[in-house]
């Protein structure tokens, strides 16, 4: 062995007897962990020695952890700052203005969300939002009397009524009046709601024929993107 290595192998010695780790005995004297076990195999920790070894390894595990999620943070941040942008791009391309657009954008909305079983144009969601554009594109589109549709609410057991009418009222710009009927779900009895939801508000405004321009709206458009494409081109 060469005085080199040797005077490594007690520097390595002296920090195992001091009760270093091996990962940190490897980095400080830049010498492969399966040299040292060979070197060290003869030296003993002491009880006291082995536990704070065993909590420095607990305490940088949980700073990996800590790191790790910061890190991944950072970059989910960064994939939804990518996907707004790309959505902005989209949306600026697009005239949000225009009936036909704001007909084929509630077109697919009602395709999804909306009743088609009854003679009548309805849409129920969670979503503030998503009602707010259904009532704008139906006064600005169709004229309808927006004060005059019916709202019903669809709640958890444990859901204030009046308070959840109130909410939705403030939030729609509909008159109290009009949220006539709630149901309360009994199956989720014992089980508390999680803060934010407001349960389900669905509207009516009873007007059938706006319900068919909708769908074949939806299943027109469908038909024109996919009509002459080849599906060896999707």
């Amino acid at each position: 062995m060469s005085p080199r290595v040797l005077g490594k192998r007690e520097q390595a010695i002296k920090l195992r007897k001091r009760g270093k780790s091996l990962r940190f005995i490897a980095h400080k004297l830049n010498i492969p962990k399966s040299t040292l076990s060979g070197w060290l195999k003869n030296i003993s920790l002491t009880r006291k020695q082995e536990a704070a070894l065993k909590r420095s390894w607990k305490d940088a595990l949980i700073y990996a952890r800590k790191k790790a999620v910061v890190w991944h943070n950072v970059e989910r941040q960064k994939r939804l700052n990518l996907a707004e942008d790309e959505a902005r791009k989209t949306i600026d391309n697009i005239d949000v203005k225009n009936r036909y657009v704001l007909d084929l954008a509630l077109a697919m909305l009602y395709f999804g969300e909306g009743i088609k079983k009854n003679s009548e144009t309805g849409l129920g969601n969670s979503d503030p939002l998503i009602l707010k554009m259904f009532l704008y594109v139906l006064k600005r589109n169709y004229r309808v009397d927006v004060n005059k549709i019916r709202a019903e609410l669809y709640l958890r057991a444990d859901q204030d009524v009046q308070k959840m009418k109130k909410f939705w009222s403030g939030e729609l710009g509909l008159p109290i009046e009009n949220f006539r009927y709630a149901h309360l779900d009994k199956r989720t009895q014992g089980s508390k709601t999680y803060r934010g939801y407001h349960g389900v508000c669905l509207l009516r405004c009873g007007n059938v024929a706006i319900q068919r321009k909708l769908i074949n709206i939806s299943k027109e458009f469908f038909e024109r993107v996919v009509r002459d494409a080849p599906i060896a081109q999707w």
